[in-house]
């Protein structure tokens, strides 16, 4: 089950890409890491560069794709190696 609904989750932010690349923040190895605790979904995000203006909306968008995923029933976002980190995590998550 877990395995399915990373894989899952994995597939839904996929579809979010760097918008200046135009490429998927999986491929790019923006997504961290993607912990599952039940239902509760947790996606480390670290942006290419610590002052990425884009980060904050492709959390959003990350955290939005995810939270649609079937058996998903949170979605925690943790933004790590950017300038404003504890700002867009507080404000994704909010």
């Amino acid at each position: 089950m877990s395995d399915d609904l990373k894989e899952n989750i994995t597939k839904a932010v996929s579809q979010v890409k760097d918008p200046h690349m135009g490429i998927s923040i999986v491929e790019m190895g923006i997504v961290q890491n993607i912990d599952i605790q039940d239902k509760s979904v947790k996606i480390t995000l670290k942006p290419t560069n610590p002052a990425c203006m884009s980060v904050a909306r492709m959390a959003a968008d990350a955290k939005s794709l995810a939270s649609e995923v079937e058996g998903v029933n949170e979605v925690k976002i943790i933004v790590e190696g950017h300038s404003m980190a504890d700002q867009i995590n507080q404000m994704i998550n909010k």
